[in-house]
């Protein structure tokens, strides 16, 4: 969806109202596609003395697999995101995380939320806080069983194990 700025940069005092469903069949979270429902992008530009801002609650369902146990993961996600428009930036080195340089007064709004959804979600995807993920030896999933298997005994310690066995 490409949002045109031109009016509100020309300090119009008509608001643009976002109600959007994106197709998020490109988005790719690590070597998946997780927003198989695609994702809900709600909320309005607007200009206030002479500055134009972009406020947008964003939310979707997100479809993936633990990094740790490999559980199937189902997630709502929401979040807003508050952005000042500009034409151009003072300082073209600058970088500032608050402001959106459209190029002709034109955003694509697809673009910006897929970037956006991939800063929002965590590096690790974890289907609980506490996972305790596979055993390496037999794959058993902690989380519901325990494993019969030997711990590894680091061999600088080895030494010290044979102190422990029962005589």
């Amino acid at each position: 969806m490409q949002l045109d700025f031109t009016n509100l940069l020309n300090s119009s005092a008509d608001e643009i109202n976002i109600d959007y469903h994106m197709n998020a069949d490109d988005f790719m979270y690590s070597t998946y596609k997780p927003l198989k429902n695609g994702v809900d992008v709600k909320g309005r530009a607007y200009q206030k003395v002479g500055v134009v801002y972009l406020d947008l609650d964003v939310n979707f369902d997100f479809f993936g697999v633990c990094d740790r146990c490999a559980d199937d993961i189902e997630r709502k996600y929401d979040f807003s995101l508050n952005k000042i428009i500009v034409n151009a930036m003072e300082n073209e080195n600058d970088d500032y995380d608050d402001y959106i340089v459209v190029e002709n007064n034109v955003l694509d709004l697809d673009e910006l939320v897929n970037e956006e959804c991939q800063l929002f979600l965590p590096a690790k995807m974890l289907c609980k806080d506490d996972c305790k993920g596979l055993c390496q030896k037999c794959g058993k999933n902690l989380n519901y069983e325990k494993c019969e298997c030997a711990k590894d005994v680091d061999p600088r310690l080895a030494a010290l194990a044979d102190l422990l066995i029962d005589e």
